[in-house]
């Protein structure tokens, strides 16, 4: 056990990679399946035509028919541009872009970095939970969390989405990991998830009654209830603390040296996941931390 222990973060780490080429695929594909879902709704509901309504090309560079399957398994994936397949050892994570040097075989293309970047970005934070945790139950879970946050995330970024097809299973997960202890207990799991949720429902309606804006989506409200659920609501404070900073140096940062719109809407789903992933972790040195800092 102590041999196998030594080497799985190691393991976690190409296990990492491989689950990061999958996430890849969730993050671009996902946001497109809904909007699919919800184009048939309106064409259902509304009794129109599906010319009626906007086709799924303006959601991605995907080119679709409707008579064409599209999930997170069909079709096959391929190129951007010329729309070959891309045969299975060329989509190796990481070694087949710096083999075809971030450009498809065929035609030339370019291929994005951020393909790679993810897949390495999630072998790096497999591996670290696997060095937490360590050869435990733990380490499991953790992983399934970390890997969800990583797609929920980006799809954030790029979108402005957190599907409830992600947070939903994962907030039901937590409550379910509290029955047996693992992270938490049931009661501060319960507490959680309600105060988690409640707390951004609150602030979100206070702001929209001040401004008449809505300052987040209620996806958010979702991703801390998930948090609340796995960790407890004695985590609350400061992954709300640790987003809030971590969202307003980012955004200070994107505005002076990005040149970003300071009136542009920011996704805050990414500073909670990174918030919320630092108290899986770390969440009870913070704790003492803090409660020592102010006295109690």
């Amino acid at each position: 056990m102590t041999v196998l222990s030594d080497f799985l973060p190691y393991i976690v780490f190409i296990i990492g990679l491989m689950v990061g080429s999958f996430l890849n695929v969730v993050i671009y594909r996902l946001p497109i399946m809904m909007y699919l879902g919800w184009r048939k709704e309106c064409i259902e509901f509304l009794e129109l035509t599906p010319e009626a309504v906007p086709a799924a090309q303006s959601v991605g560079k995907v080119q679709l028919t409707e008579e064409e399957p599209f999930d997170l398994v069909l079709p096959l994936s391929r190129c951007s541009s010329c729309k070959t397949p891309i045969k299975p050892y060329q989509n190796i994570p990481v070694l087949s872009y710096l083999f075809l040097k971030g450009k498809c075989a065929h035609c030339g293309a370019g291929i994005s970095w951020r393909y790679p970047a993810i897949e390495l970005f999630t072998a790096v934070l497999s591996a670290v939970v696997a060095w937490h945790f360590g050869y435990t139950l733990q380490t499991f879970f953790a992983l399934f969390l970390t890997w969800s946050l990583i797609a929920l995330s980006f799809i954030d970024i790029d979108h402005h989405l957190l599907p409830d097809s992600i947070t939903l299973p994962v907030l039901w997960v937590g409550v379910l990991l509290s029955l047996f202890g693992i992270y938490t207990d049931a009661h501060s799991s319960i507490i959680g998830a309600a105060a988690g949720y409640s707390s951004l429902w609150i602030v979100f309606h206070l702001f929209k009654l001040a401004t008449g804006k809505e300052g987040m989506g209620f996806g958010d409200f979702k991703l801390l209830a998930v948090f609340g659920a796995w960790l407890g609501w004695q985590s609350l404070p400061a992954i709300i603390l640790l987003s809030t900073l971590t969202g307003a140096v980012f955004g200070i940062a994107s505005i002076i040296f990005a040149k970003r719109d300071h009136t542009a809407p920011i996704p805050f789903g990414p500073y909670l996941a990174i918030a919320g992933w630092i108290a899986l972790l770390w969440g009870d040195t913070i704790n003492r931390l803090y409660l020592g800092s102010v006295g109690l």
